[in-house]
């Protein structure tokens, strides 16, 4: 297998990585303090086409490959993470049901749009009593005529104030479990829809989680995604290709805190020379090296995989939990070699440090993922 990146990815891997450098990592602790991304950063994302990398082109987006959204995910989490944040859904949970089981009204009506980020899109499954068990959801939507009424209430949905359009999950035959599960497209001012609390977080400042409240909400029979029943299903195929570039982001960060905790272990002195000549750094570095190794070539022979047609279930699964876990590894390490100035606010390690350890728990925990490892292993 030839592992060698195309010319052209390897140019846009490029692009990309300077717009981090020169545009998002200058403000980054800005945006940290502010809780909020700027507009005009927003508008420059706009500019480069982000919004749109996993938009089919006929749909007016880049139509990327998955190893392309990939390196651009890993690039993008070069930083803070809220700026990737932004665009992920866009490019993932937000739009992904759309192209897999959208009518073609339903693609020309959302996903130019959402590839232009002229839209923000939206993935609505976890309830207050549904998370890792997304066939326990109450949501439920009810046939009235040529629309659905919804009711119930969607948490910890990123993006959920700012998204124009959100897909949600609903129970449509709650005597069927997860294949009574149905997803729906809701667009923002629908009559019975609005925005709950919006929740504080240990991490991700300046990118919004809240709560979407559905009251009797007067949702159009036509904005059925799929069939009645193929929610569950649809979620799941979505989930698959968004564990992968989840991957790719804490891959991302790992390779970061491995520079940032060189170029600290080198000019840090103690009792007279650099610490990077202890071997208790040096271990850490090399440890977070070898797990940079092994994340990258697990990412990117797994979107190899996806980008062929592949059913990657597993390997989507394995990728989320080793490199989520590296990174995890990684940021406790960095921390530790910077002392206690790796404990400091205005640190980015410190940063990193609370912004990682989401990783692990949201579009599947650590846990059901080894789950899915284990059904998958066992079929």
């Amino acid at each position: 297998m030839d592992f060698t990146l195309p010319e052209e990815l390897l140019i846009f891997r490029e692009t990309v990585r300077k717009f981090v450098e020169k545009e998002l990592e200058p403000i980054s602790e800005q945006v940290e303090e502010e809780d909020r991304i700027p507009g005009h950063i927003v508008e420059k994302m706009k500019e480069l086409g982000l919004f749109g990398l996993a938009i089919p082109q006929d749909s007016g987006g880049y139509g990327m490959s998955v190893l392309g959204q990939c390196v651009a995910m890993e690039e993008l989490s070069r930083t803070n993470a809220c700026f990737r944040t932004r665009i992920g859904t866009n490019n993932g949970i937000g739009s992904m049901g759309i192209v897999i089981a959208g009518t073609q009204e339903q693609k020309r009506k959302y996903l130019p749009k959402l590839a232009s980020g002229e839209m923000i899109g939206a993935f609505a499954l976890t309830e207050p009593n549904a998370g890792s068990d997304a066939s326990a959801i109450r949501t439920t939507a009810v046939r009235k005529g040529d629309t659905y009424l919804l009711n119930g209430t969607k948490h910890f949905i990123t993006n959920g104030d700012i998204a124009d359009v959100s897909t949600v999950m609903a129970l449509t035959d709650r005597s069927k479990g997860a294949r009574g599960i149905s997803a729906f497209l809701v667009d923002k001012g629908l009559p019975g829809f609005s925005v709950g609390k919006l929740e504080k977080k240990m991490g991700f400042r300046g990118s919004t989680t809240c709560e979407l409240i559905f009251d009797d909400c007067e949702v159009p029979a036509a904005n059925l995604l799929g069939r009645e029943g193929e929610g569950f299903r649809i979620a799941m195929q979505v989930l698959d290709k968004g564990r992968l570039t989840m991957g790719a982001c804490a891959l991302g960060a790992l390779e970061k805190l491995l520079e940032l905790s060189m170029e600290y272990a080198k000019t840090r002195v103690t009792f007279g020379e650099p610490i990077i000549n202890r071997q208790a750094i040096q271990w850490m570095l090399v440890n977070m090296a070898i797990d940079a190794y092994a994340v990258r070539n697990a990412v990117y022979h797994a979107a190899w995989k996806l980008d062929r047609g592949e059913r990657v279930t597993k390997e989507a699964a394995m990728v989320k939990v080793l490199a989520t876990e590296a990174a995890g590894r990684a940021a406790d390490s960095a921390v530790q070699i910077h002392g206690g100035m790796g404990y400091m606010k205005g640190m980015a390690v410190e940063r990193f440090y609370r912004d990682l350890r989401l990783l692990r728990i949201y579009e599947g925990t650590s846990e059901i993922l080894r789950m899915i490892v284990a059904r998958e292993m066992t079929r």
